[in-house]
């Protein structure tokens, strides 16, 4: 027998932790490989945690609500029958450190072997910062030598950080010691008599930390184009109903919008693009995410390789993955490998609006609601139209206005063409 441990696995491309939201076994409980232990909330997807293991829970390390690093453990297993040493092989790869970090006098040999060790959540950084902890004297137990949040909670409770021992050196000047780091103030609202105060807890609490990554790492810059879609509309609003009576679910506005959006970027690769530190990545897979809301929550799955279907196979993807979003089974495959983020704010009303880009894609189209409107035509008369906004969200480090310019006008133009003549199979 061997106990063997949990991590918390990687859910979702830059995904860095997760929430467990549910424990679904107790210590003692007897599970086999692949049954479900958890489910687990990240700011992509909820998704159960299989167990990498056949045997007993010991110890559940995480609590309901905790968030932990990818990679720390969040239980412990008894197994039985099998050889560790091979199940080890089958644990996610992000697998974490021994719980105990390794005395000083080894930090520096291992610091070669420890490429996250630089690398910090930001509730590492706050809580380090709030209790004057210098990271550089932390020796991090997660993966890579990364340092989580329970490294700064076990300094916090134990008194403070021990000094690595130092070499001789010659009588020189006392180095000046680092300023403390201040404190972040934050000055929130404090509720009355008859307010409802509403905890921030699950997807909501997912949903505040993206946003407020997006909104903070990424300079925004915002661009619209408005977009003649009368003839479009006819056309879908002629075969909706023979198409909802032979393919058994319909025909939206959205999946146009989407294929166009699609072909596009085809046409204009640098849209399709992803900042990466010291370079820009250019994804080659056109994988278009769409955002689907619910009464107190909003998810965003992935039509993969948009480009290659057609707008039958973009309307039923869409049907397929908002009845997913509703009905609680959205894997963390549907919800992975997004490329660019098509939002369909009109269907709520919206005429303009500034989409937040889903990080780290490069940009984001929101597709405003189609409204009649009078519009000067070529030969000076002034006629009804079909009109829509299309609004444009960039990263201004990967993109700028010239190529985002073109971009729109050619998804325009797709969108102009669109009539009687266009197939949807």
């Amino acid at each position: 027998m061997a106990i063997e441990q949990m991590t918390m696995p990687q859910l979702g491309e830059s995904v860095t932790e997760g929430t467990i939201s549910k424990w679904l076994v107790a210590p003692g409980d007897k599970v086999n490989k692949y049954d479900p232990i958890a489910e687990v909330m990240t700011d992509k997807v909820n998704a159960e945690v299989p167990s990498s293991f056949t045997g007993t829970i010991t110890e559940l390390v995480g609590e309901e609500g905790q968030t932990l690093q990818v990679g720390e453990i969040i239980c412990k297993i008894e197994t039985e029958g099998a050889n560790p040493a091979e199940q080890k092989q089958e644990q996610p790869e992000a697998s974490a450190a021994a719980e105990t970090p390794a005395p000083a006098s080894e930090n520096r040999a291992e610091e070669a072997s420890q490429p996250n060790k630089k690398r910090y959540s930001p509730a590492v950084l706050r809580l380090a910062g709030e209790h004057g902890i210098d990271l550089d004297q932390v020796t991090g137990t997660g993966a890579g030598g990364r340092i989580t949040r329970k490294d700064i909670q076990r300094i916090i409770e134990t008194g403070g950080v021990k000094e690595r021992p130092e070499e001789p050196k010659t009588a020189a000047p006392a180095p000046l010691p680092k300023p403390e780091p201040k404190k972040e103030e934050i000055s929130y609202p404090a509720s009355i008599a008859g307010d409802k105060e509403i905890p921030v807890t699950g997807v909501r609490k997912a949903i505040a930390s993206n946003m407020k990554r997006s909104k903070t790492e990424i300079p925004h810059a915002w661009t619209m184009m408005e977009v003649d879609v009368t003839n479009m509309v006819a056309y879908r609003n002629s075969i909706k109903d023979s198409f909802k009576k032979t393919e058994g679910f319909n025909l939206t506005f959205f999946a146009f919008f989407v294929k166009a959006v699609a072909q596009a970027l085809k046409e204009f690769p640098q849209m399709n693009s992803m900042w990466a530190g010291d370079k820009i990545i250019q994804k080659k897979d056109i994988n278009i995410s769409i955002a689907v809301a619910t009464e107190d929550s909003l998810f965003v799955p992935v039509i993969k390789n948009a480009d290659e279907k057609t707008i039958k196979g973009i309307a039923r993807e869409i049907t397929d993955l908002a009845k997913k979003v509703r009905d609680g089974k959205l894997s963390a495959d549907d919800m992975q490998g997004g490329t660019f983020t098509v939002n369909n704010t009109g269907s709520f009303g919206s005429v303009q609006s500034m989409g937040i880009i889903n990080y780290p894609q490069a940009a984001i189209l929101q597709v405003e609601s189609i409204v009649k409107r009078p519009v000067v035509m070529d030969h000076g008369m002034i006629a009804v139209r079909d009109m829509v906004n299309l609004c444009l969200s960039l990263d201004h480090r990967v993109l700028d206005g010239l190529v985002c310019g073109r971009f729109l006008g050619r998804v325009k133009q797709i969108l102009e063409s669109i009539d009687e003549k266009t197939s949807v199979y």
